[in-house]
């Protein structure tokens, strides 16, 4: 790991700003960290000296001067984020001000050769300051470091896989693959401009993501949105199972429920939850009967959540909650159990993790390099 220069205090506080920008001429930079000019001048000389600031052309301003702009020199770096997948591992090398460098999608198996993959494409020479790795499990507050591991055996198996492929040295950061997406949602999603919602993954397994005031919640033990512990069945005579909500939502007893609906006159029976919504969307009555049914128990979902968080959005994701043909029976059964609340399809898709993921991997890295600030003025 190539260590950040020790920079002062101006600087540091500089290069945050440039690295949100993407790129300013020098009054931009004193406007947007409140630093007077002649400290910027100062801290942008110690920025490109050290390799963190680069000229990058000339800007003219109304009154017919030009002005210097400045962007992200090469010794700023990069970082890599890694969306450990049910099905597919993808991988995004990012620089610090957030252009896409790199990026490679392999199959769950060939984890370790996606992160190689990206490694390579990343510009040579240029220092990797930060990764985060998503994961389908709850992690600590302290989850990161050398020795970082998922906290259950849920995701464990693949995380040492890919582990073995990472970089020694650089700080490696894990974060639930739904807060993630959550977080993708909020600022380059469905959610963008809303400070409060929840995001609700409905796949293979279920997860809530929770954004409060901008912020994802996150839970005294990291296990904040883990609706698939709500007990469930919760009945008289019935003893609730662990994780026996997700158990029923999940994609695996959706195609069950299909297979047990599915008639011969209905013809051959999905074997995917893609073949399944395109016979509903083709107008299949059993496909229908099979979604609406699934769309009723995420609503029943969504009222439990809207219950206790208030959310006022709520965003449908992951590979079968992202379906649009689900909205009207969500909409309808929530409306029907609790009080109104927007419900929307995610526009991101299956990249929502990733991307959510490079952000924080941004975000950090750029921390590792201010963190190097010392206030020498």
């Amino acid at each position: 790991m190539v260590r950040a220069p020790r920079l002062t205090e101006s600087a540091g506080a500089v290069f945050a700003v440039l690295a949100r920008a993407g790129s300013a001429t020098r009054p931009q930079l004193a406007s947007l960290a409140g630093l007077s000019k002649p400290t910027v001048s100062s801290a942008v000389a110690e920025l490109e000296n050290a390799g963190l600031a680069a000229h990058s052309g000339t800007a003219s301003s109304g009154t017919g001067r030009s002005a210097a702009v400045y962007r992200l020199g090469p010794a700023a770096g990069a970082v890599l984020a890694v969306d450990l997948g049910p099905a597919l591992t993808r991988v995004r090398g990012c620089a610090l001000d957030g252009t896409l460098l790199a990026e490679a999608t392999e199959s769950r198996a060939q984890a370790a050769e996606a992160v190689r993959e990206a490694l390579e494409t990343l510009p040579a020479g240029a220092p990797l300051r930060a990764i985060v790795v998503a994961v389908g499990d709850v992690t600590a507050r302290d989850g990161e470091g050398a020795g970082v591991r998922p906290a259950t055996a849920k995701a464990g198996p693949v995380f040492d896989a890919v582990a073995v492929a990472l970089p020694p040295g650089v700080p490696v950061h894990l974060e639930n693959n739904v807060n993630c997406a959550a977080l993708a949602e909020l600022h380059e999603g469905a959610a963008h401009g809303r400070e409060t919602f929840g995001y609700l993954r409905i796949g293979v397994g279920i997860g809530l993501g929770v954004v409060i005031g901008g912020q994802v919640l996150r839970g005294a033990n990291g296990a904040a949105g883990e609706v698939a512990r709500l007990p469930y069945p919760w009945d008289d005579g019935r003893e609730p199972r662990h994780e026996a909500l997700e158990e029923h939502v999940g994609a695996r007893s959706l195609l069950r429920r299909a297979a047990e609906a599915w008639g011969e006159e209905d013809g051959p029976c999905p074997r995917t939850t893609e073949e399944l919504f395109s016979l509903a969307g083709q107008g299949r009555a059993a496909a229908r009967a099979v979604v609406g049914r699934h769309a009723a128990d995420i609503g029943r979902l969504a009222a439990a959540v809207t219950a206790v968080l208030d959310p006022g959005l709520i965003v449908l994701g992951g590979s079968t909650g992202a379906y649009p043909q689900l909205l009207p029976g969500v909409r309808a059964e929530l409306e029907r159990l609790s009080w109104p609340t927007e419900v929307v399809s995610s526009t991101l898709g299956d990249l929502g993790t990733v991307v959510g993921a490079a952000r924080l991997a941004v975000a950090r890295g750029v921390q590792t390099v201010t963190e190097a600030a010392h206030a020498k003025d």
